[in-house]
């Protein structure tokens, strides 16, 4: 699944990222990776998310988090 498929409040380990290799590596730096936990913290209507990762919260967009697969983290 995606992290935009994701609901507030769960958490999440990402299995893979899709996106160009620029704004992949940013997303590396700023600690996602694969194997990463990620909980979703809000869900805005129009498809942006509040995520925290590693106790630092991020806002993503919704193209963003159609590109990172996870899985659940009690599916683990």
């Amino acid at each position: 699944m995606t992290l935009h498929e994701g609901e507030s409040e769960k958490s999440y380990v990402v299995t893979g990222l899709a996106l160009p290799v620029a704004l992949e590596r940013r997303l590396e730096a700023l600690g996602i990776l694969e194997g990463t936990a990620i909980t979703v913290l809000r869900k805005k209507p129009r498809g942006a998310m509040v995520i925290s990762v590693r106790g630092a919260r991020f806002a993503i967009g919704r193209q963003i988090a159609e590109n990172i697969t996870v899985i659940g983290k009690e599916a683990r």
